[in-house]
């Protein structure tokens, strides 16, 4: 009942912040310390009483800018920001001035996911992170900032959130997302500008909590929560973190999102596809600035066999996997940072963070910012050809091949017309893999790494990761394994 009554409050604050005073208010996010995205139409919006002037004055430019509230109290401004730099005073007044102080204006983005994007620098209980004291000690930066969502499930669409804007301190990025964190930090060291971060995540949510009403229109079976009281679960209840945790946001110009989410969903990989691609053509449309750059984490192995009900059947998260990798052709502006060998068989929160941030931060400097680099995507399974008692795989996004210094691959099965698979042997040849077995004398079907535990060891010459993925279609019951591995 308290929690209950706690709820009914938060509610309140959130989605009627307009009534709840005259003065001048802003969103939580508008305030001391932010960052605002460089060189675009910028809206800023708030709340004061009904019919009253607005006015905003920015130093960078001094010009000065007005509006009226309406009749609900709600006022909005647009105005031009300037080349990155900074900290700038943003002044409001409607009969009672508000100064924005130490403001900065460079690369604004978007930080949202589960448990492995909310996954803080200085770990959970028992779960570490990778390096993660070292990179704190060196993490202090006022001109990287950092925006933590508090936890919002609602039935009804917010208009604030809980949180405030912080400088990058030891102090500061220990509870910040550290996916988040070495993306920013990756973007600081290459761009040079201020990097401001919203962390919107939350342990656990299915992917449905994030997407609105329309958005999940005959695309999940899952009830539309219609009062505060249906949000029985605040990370599988379809809209709610829709509602508490990104519809704030909507109008506010970013540059672009970061995903990490998936494992809560792969129990369900036949409509991943289709609910990802959705939630981000849906997230574009509301934002209203265009198809704004979309990077995203494809889930690491991690044995789902510890987390199954006893008597029941693990998933196989490589559809899941796969699910994630067809996006990549089905977004436009979008990208995949691969995990393959960045996860951990014993605990589905891996440790190894900095790469996922890291390669997120790949996509965005390369394909965003027009930075020069070498081929910097994973290398990508393209065709299988039969040839005599071998499968000749080919790739591409392999520019200068496949790395064959690694040692050999363990990780390849191919099976015949009976679908029954065995361990193959593997040679990289360039940008090809040739596979053999001496068990299957006609092969026809191959797999690599497609399973729950398998970490990757296939990755192009530019060092990243190669996904797990099959030339087959074939159903779990229609196959076997024969499980002796043959030299």
């Amino acid at each position: 009942m308290k929690y209950f009554v706690h709820l009914l409050l938060l509610l309140f604050v959130l989605v009627l912040p307009e009534k709840m005073e005259a003065k001048l208010r802003l969103p939580a996010f508008i305030s001391n310390n932010m960052v605002l995205q460089q060189q675009q139409e910028t809206k800023i919006w708030g709340w004061s009483e009904s019919g009253n002037s607005v006015k905003l004055k920015a130093s960078w430019d001094n010009k000065q800018y007005a509006t009226k509230a309406n009749s609900e109290g709600y006022w909005e401004l647009k105005f031009n920001t300037p080349e990155a730099g900074g900290p700038y005073t943003i002044l409001l007044d409607d009969g009672e001035e508000l100064l924005l102080e130490n403001v900065l204006i460079g690369e604004l983005w978007f930080c949202s996911g589960q448990s492995n994007m909310e996954m803080p620098m200085k770990g959970y209980p028992a779960q570490g992170i990778e390096g993660g004291l070292q990179d704190l000690m060196h993490s202090k930066d006022d001109q990287l900032r950092l925006f933590t969502v508090k936890r919002a499930a609602l039935a009804s669409r917010a208009n604030d959130v809980q949180g405030h804007w912080q400088e990058a301190s030891p102090g500061t990025v220990a509870d910040f997302s550290a996916t988040a964190y070495y993306f920013g930090r990756y973007l600081r060291e290459l761009l040079g500008v201020p990097v401001g971060l919203i962390n919107s995540s939350l342990g656990g949510s299915f992917i449905e909590a994030w997407m609105s009403a329309e958005s999940l229109e005959g695309l999940s079976d899952l009830p539309i929560p219609r009062t505060q009281e249906e949000v029985r679960s605040s990370t599988h209840t379809a809209t709610a973190l829709y509602n508490g945790m990104v519809h704030p946001f909507l109008g506010m110009n970013i540059k672009g999102c970061i995903w990490y989410q998936g494992e809560s969903n792969t129990g369900r990989p036949e409509s991943y596809k289709e609910l990802l691609t959705q939630m981000v053509s849906t997230w574009r449309k509301d934002w209203g600035i265009g198809d704004f750059p979309f990077y995203y984490c494809q889930i690491a192995p991690y044995d789902y066999a510890l987390i199954t009900p006893q008597g029941e059947q693990a998933v196989n998260a490589a559809l899941l996997r796969e699910a994630q990798a067809q996006v990549e052709d089905l977004i436009p502006n979008c990208g995949m940072a691969v995990l393959m060998d960045a996860g951990l068989i014993s605990d589905i929160h891996p440790r190894k963070k900095r790469q996922a941030g890291e390669r997120l931060a790949l996509l965005a400097l390369v394909d965003s910012y027009g930075l020069e680099s070498p081929e910097h995507r994973s290398p990508r399974y393209s065709a299988c050809e039969q040839r005599d008692s071998m499968l000749i795989l080919s790739f591409d996004r392999a520019g200068l091949g496949l790395d064959r210094t690694r040692g050999s691959l363990k990780h390849f099965w191919i099976a015949g017309q009976d679908k029954v698979f065995y361990p193959a042997q593997a040679k990289i040849n360039r940008d090809k893999i040739q596979l053999w077995s001496a068990s299957v004398p006609k092969p026809v079907a191959a797999r690599y790494a497609f399973d729950n535990i398998s970490e990757g060891d296939l990755f192009g010459v530019n060092g990243q990761a190669v996904s797990s993925f099959r030339t087959d279609n074939w159903s779990r019951d229609e196959i076997k394994f024969f499980e002796k591995h043959e030299k």
